[in-house]
């Protein structure tokens, strides 16, 4: 049985430890960011979702396909691209979103899986789509390139317009070539044109995905497998609105790299109360993080991977709402997708109630103030 989508909202799946991130703009416009599709058998017991079966359920149509709007990958690894391959052969994906390192990492021969690789191919088919158009090339081809790389200067790229490239600093309102000006705004915060090289996962899209309905409005911030040093500059260089947040989805799956941090002079990481901060005075009631994981230890040991219970502890410190993992929602033997809708009334989490902390109780328990910071700083254009 398929879920019933909010009308306007998020929805968060469990698939694992990945992500897979669905977006309802309105009745026929979804945007899909990161898929982790995990299939299985029916007596498979294994409770991730298989995504993709799960998208077609939901999804208008358009001829005899399901219609997804856009289709955003943050970065090519496997845990947020698996199943794209599936997905674009059932599905028509009018649009892509994607940061250019992947076509970097194509380009020289890096290990990317096979539905990174497709993920190529289909995105240089709609480059050469663009070009060849000089302009918009219609549903089912268009596609959005974000951030800066010098690699954008090569041969393939020649003539691609720039009414389709985006930077931080940018906001986006455009879906598949319809203007959503006044019901959807995504701001660009990464990548950065300095993290263009090194860790694939600092090259992450990242965003302030807003809805509005009406007087309604829901905030989310996005920000794929980023780490403490990226983020730390996304809030040095960021409006304070920018960065506000009802859903927080807990980079890296709820990565302590967020916030423990070694630098150059340290011995050991430390935690960087700086952040855990400026993340909690970006926080508006009603707000929640999302971790999009398997169920989060107690504990862990040195080199586990993601997720971190110290992540989660430093989250709950700040959260004004509650923290939710997916793999616990509502329970670790049967978990639900997570969803928050955004009425006329304003932003509400779908599910059973739950208590509030006054949001400057929740600063206070992470040594700050309830005041967001109120010093418009802005982006400058170095990020180009």
């Amino acid at each position: 049985m398929a879920i019933q989508p909010p009308e306007t909202g998020f929805i968060f799946w469990p698939v694992g430890t990945g992500d897979s991130t669905t977006i309802r703009v309105a009745d026929t416009v979804y945007l899909q960011v990161d898929l982790h599709h995990m299939t299985k058998s029916q007596d498979d017991e294994d409770t991730a979702w298989p995504i993709v079966d799960e998208l077609i359920k939901i999804l208008p149509t358009l001829g005899d396909k399901p219609y997804l709007s856009t289709f955003a990958l943050t970065h090519p690894d496997l845990d947020h691209c698996q199943g794209f391959e599936d997905l674009n052969n059932r599905v028509l994906i009018s649009e892509l979103w994607m940061s250019p390192r992947t076509f970097r990492e194509f380009s020289q021969n890096e290990a990317l899986c096979e539905d990174a690789e497709a993920f190529h191919n289909e995105a240089m088919r709609r480059v050469k789509a663009t070009i060849a158009a000089g302009g918009d090339p219609g549903r089912g081809n268009r596609i959005r390139i974000i951030g800066y790389d010098d690699w954008l200067k090569e041969s393939d790229f020649i003539g691609f317009p720039e009414e389709f490239l985006s930077i931080p600093g940018h906001t986006i309102n455009v879906l598949d070539g319809e203007d959503h000006t006044g019901a959807f705004e995504a701001f660009v915060h990464a990548p950065f044109k300095e993290d263009s090289f090194g860790d694939r996962n600092n090259c992450s899209l990242a965003f302030q995905i807003t809805l509005i309905n009406g007087q309604g409005v829901g905030r989310a911030l996005l920000m794929g497998d980023l780490k403490y040093p990226t983020i730390r500059r996304i809030f040095d260089r960021s409006d304070a609105q920018t960065v506000q947040w009802n859903i927080l989805l807990a980079p890296h799956h709820c990565s302590k790299s967020v916030m423990y941090w070694k630098g150059e002079n340290d011995t050991d990481e430390k935690l960087r109360e700086d952040l855990v901060r400026d993340l909690g005075n970006a926080a508006v009631d009603p707000g929640y993080v999302v971790a999009s994981a398997e169920p989060i230890p107690a504990s862990n040991q040195t080199g586990d991977n993601p997720p971190h219970a110290k992540a989660k502890a430093q989250y709950e410190r700040i959260v004004p709402n509650e923290f939710i993992c997916t793999h616990e929602h509502p329970d670790t033997k049967n978990p639900q997708p997570v969803m928050f809708t955004v009425t006329m009334e304003g932003f509400q989490y779908v599910g059973e109630p739950t208590a509030s902390r006054p949001l400057g109780d929740a600063l206070k328990a992470a040594g700050t103030s309830a005041a967001a910071p109120n010093t418009a700083v802005g982006f400058g254009r170095g990020a180009k």
